[in-house]
């Protein structure tokens, strides 16, 4: 953390007009806007994928995932919609922090400014896991059990369960997450802005197109990146749900059991199977992808003007 006290680190970039702080806070506010937007859809996501299983054990049609999910929701909307909420919203500073300090700290190192290379990315994605990761499985368990108890689960306990494991029980799934940050990286941090790039360079020819604006663009390129994400992340996202949503207190399933499961859920309902939740996880793609850069951009120019108005760069 010595690079919060060092001068660079406040000093603004001629190629974005903004210093790595308010950089850093631009894709903080960001994330945040875009957690609060895409909550009720991340967890009902979460319970389709989860009630992949019935109190049998045994695999379930994606049909009857959704209607109970569907039932869920029914009976208590708001507490659903907003379960999990808290953690992730903690999880802004104890996850984006470590993963924004070193996706941008790479890129300002390989002189990127602004704009986030796939290098950046993929070391973001691997070093920041473990301070992600428990994070994910607070927030799993806290909407895991909504349909035996009907409740949220409250943090403080699900803390003290894992406390009497050492915190062990924490860091489930974390081999999976590291290769869905990957591509959540690639895909969002990387791929979007510069997909949106291009679209505004092709629509500024067209009258009609260069009346769009940023965020219409956004939309579009997160409608164009987000079914290859899904695609990408689904069967890594499922594997997270079913190795985080056991019981803290029973055995943990393993990743290779956790694998085994959505290879038997294949076998029973072909591709249903392993794409369960695939619809919502493009809806939620494109809410998430579109609300983080809107909220980013939005607080990246503000800095800008800020930083032109105070004289510290020149109007562009």
């Amino acid at each position: 953390m010595s690079f919060l006290f060092d001068k660079s680190y406040y000093e603004i970039s001629p190629k974005n007009g903004c210093s790595p702080f308010q950089t850093m806070i631009a894709y903080l506010g960001g994330s945040a806007f875009q957690t609060i937007v895409d909550n009720p859809v991340t967890a009902y996501r979460q319970l389709v994928q989860q009630y992949a299983k019935g109190l049998d054990g045994k695999a379930v049609d994606p049909a009857i995932a959704r209607a109970e999910a569907n039932a869920v929701f029914k009976n208590a909307p708001v507490s659903a919609s907003l379960s999990g909420l808290v953690p992730r919203l903690i999880g802004v500073g104890f996850k984006r922090i470590p993963k924004f300090g070193i996706l941008l700290g790479v890129s300002y190192f390989l002189e990127e400014g602004g704009n986030v290379g796939y290098t950046a990315a993929t070391a973001a994605s691997i070093f920041s896991a473990p301070f992600i990761n428990p994070i994910r499985m607070i927030e799993k368990q806290q909407r895991a059990f909504y349909k035996t108890t009907g409740v949220e689960k409250p943090i403080k306990e699900i803390l003290k369960e894992a406390a009497s494991q050492n915190f062990r029980p924490l860091f489930r799934g974390t081999i999976p997450l590291m290769g869905h940050s990957l591509a959540s990286a690639t895909t969002g941090l990387v791929g979007q802005p510069q997909l949106q790039k291009w679209i505004k360079e092709q629509l500024a020819t067209s009258p009609a197109g260069s009346k769009l604006g940023t965020f219409a663009t956004g939309l579009i390129s997160s409608a164009a990146v987000s079914p290859i994400y899904i695609v990408m992340t689904n069967p890594l996202s499922r594997l997270e749900v079913i190795m985080q949503t056991s019981a803290i207190k029973g055995k943990a399933i393993s990743l290779p059991a956790a694998i085994k499961e959505v290879i038997v859920d294949s076998k029973e309902f072909g591709l249903r199977g392993i794409f369960r939740g695939q619809g919502i996880g493009v809806a939620k793609a494109i809410i998430s992808l579109t609300m983080f850069h809107q909220g980013r951009i939005y607080l990246t120019e503000a800095f800008k003007e800020r930083n032109e108005r105070l004289g510290y760069i020149k109007p562009s």
